[in-house]
C-alpha cells in the first residue's frame, strides 16, 4: 500500500474489519504475539497502520 495514503485505524475500527471479534479476543491475540502489529500512542490507545493489518490477513489467508 502506498504509504502516503496509508491510515492508522483504532482497535474499534479493527473489530469492525474483521466482523464479528470481540474486543477481548483482539487482546488475547496480542497476548499470545498472533494478533495485528499495533503501536501505544502516549495516551495508551492501540493503533494499527492499515497496511500492516491487512498484511496480517494475507498471511492468515496463506496459512489457510
Amino acid at each position: 500500500m502506498d504509504s502516503r495514503r496509508d491510515e492508522l485505524m483504532s482497535v474499534r475500527q479493527v473489530l469492525d474489519e474483521l466482523g464479528g471479534v470481540s474486543r477481548r479476543t483482539f487482546y488475547r491475540w496480542r497476548e499470545l504475539g498472533c494478533g495485528p502489529a499495533a503501536f501505544k500512542l502516549p495516551n495508551g490507545e492501540l493503533r494499527e497502520w492499515r497496511s500492516d493489518f491487512t498484511t496480517w490477513l494475507r498471511q492468515l489467508e496463506a496459512a489457510a
